[in-house]
């Protein structure tokens, strides 16, 4: 089998020159010091698309002959692949049939219909939906691109690699979100090309980690439910797995939680969204900070298509993770104008109200002394305990949940 080589990557890279951003790669000084390295973000998320998966999905409908392009072109995507394929293709007037599984976010099956790709929802897995897509590209004679284990689709992915040493020539490490395997392979063979010392870590969510599996010699066991379904995958490739056996220096397993933390950092510090796939690479040093320490560390945030309303609910969870959210459950005596006196106390201590409930038949110790939760934002875990202080300093029995 032959090597996907820096010289087809460079290639790719002025094939889809002008048709993708070269997205900018910064330093983040205030990241760095979080993470005790310094800290280099590919802001992969600024592409039309929001996602690197526009540099493959390009590259490979770039290499397709006119006869090839006349047929059409079918893909299998959980999302950011599908917007790849369905753009490009409309900018190249190429029809464009998307298959994704049924538990797709609406927003990817909404963003992949918008560049006119026709949309089917068939599977419950990507599995299932690449058999579907497989199935229609035979019968309907339609030429099927592969999300990652197709060597153009590597060498467009690789163009990544290519321009973050390209902008910071001595990074020590670069740090790669891992589904199937496209990105970091691409990445892994310019990055090894280029600066043979330079490190390839690969990041796989903990209850999604069939690269590491693979790589590791154990039974493939996947599943559950991930904030970072854009890496959920269980049959990574097989080029790709031959690449990251010889190029990838180690796959690092994150949690749920601490990719949770990633995406409310990259917001509140970056100012920049990411979805989990997209904040994986960040949650690893999060994860692992004496791995990193005094070195200096590229992450690509490979992806920003993030549901609206599950980004809320993170960045809330983050607040209450933080200490910045919490519920006070405060006994009083029934009488007129204690409510009102317990909200001045949480005023006067700084708190800001965000939510109460009073409670009178469950959890009371007395009809006398009804129980009002109260929802507050603080500045910090301290605040908090200064706020419930100042309540108990003036007779009220205060609870705290945070």
């Amino acid at each position: 089998m032959a090597e996907v080589s820096l010289g087809e990557i460079r290639a790719a890279a002025a094939r889809i020159a002008g048709a993708v951003e070269r997205t900018p790669c910064v330093k983040s000084r205030t990241l760095s010091a979080l993470t005790g390295c310094e800290l280099w973000l590919k802001f992969e998320n600024l592409q039309f698309t929001a996602s690197f998966k526009e540099r493959g999905a390009l590259n490979k409908l770039l290499t397709l002959t006119q006869a090839e392009r006349r047929r059409g072109v079918i893909a299998m995507s959980a999302g950011n692949h599908a917007q790849g394929v369905a753009y490009h293709s409309a900018r190249l007037g190429v029809r464009a049939v998307i298959v994704m599984p049924r538990g797709t976010p609406n927003n990817k099956v909404k963003s992949t219909q918008v560049h006119g790709a026709e949309v089917i929802l068939e599977g419950d897995t990507l599995a299932e939906a690449a058999a579907h897509a497989h199935a229609r590209a035979g019968s309907d004679g339609l030429i099927f691109i592969h999300p990652y284990d197709d060597d153009a689709v590597i060498a467009g992915q690789g163009t990544v690699g290519l321009e973050m040493l390209e902008d910071v020539p001595n990074l020590d490490m670069l740090v790669v979100p891992v589904g199937g395997g496209g990105l970091i392979s691409g990445v892994a063979t310019a990055a090894k090309a280029l600066r043979p010392e330079v490190h390839v870590l690969g990041v796989e969510s903990k209850t999604w980690s069939a690269m590491y599996q693979r790589l590791n010699g154990l039974p493939v066991k996947v599943g559950g439910d991930t904030i970072a379904e854009g890496i959920a995958v269980r049959d990574v490739g097989e080029r790709t797995l031959e690449i990251c056996r010889r190029l990838v220096d180690e796959v690092l397993l994150v949690n749920e939680e601490t990719i949770e933390r990633a995406i409310v950092a990259l917001i509140e510090i970056e100012k920049t969204v990411a979805e989990g796939a997209g904040a994986a690479g960040l949650a690893a040093l999060l994860a692992y900070p004496k791995r990193f320490a005094g070195k200096r560390v590229g992450i690509p945030v490979c992806g920003g298509n993030i549901d609206s309303r599950m980004l809320s609910e993170v960045l809330m969870r983050g607040l209450v993770r933080d200490g910045r959210l919490v519920r006070l459950r405060v006994r009083m005596t029934d009488v007129s104008g204690s409510l009102a006196k317990v909200a001045a106390l949480i005023g006067e201590a700084g708190g800001n109200i965000v939510e109460v409930q009073h409670q009178r038949v469950f959890g009371t110790a007395s009809v006398r002394t009804p129980e009002v939760e109260f929802v507050v934002e603080t500045r910090d875990r301290e605040h908090t305990r200064s706020i419930a202080a100042h309540l108990g300093a003036h007779g009220a029995q205060v609870g705290l949940d945070d």
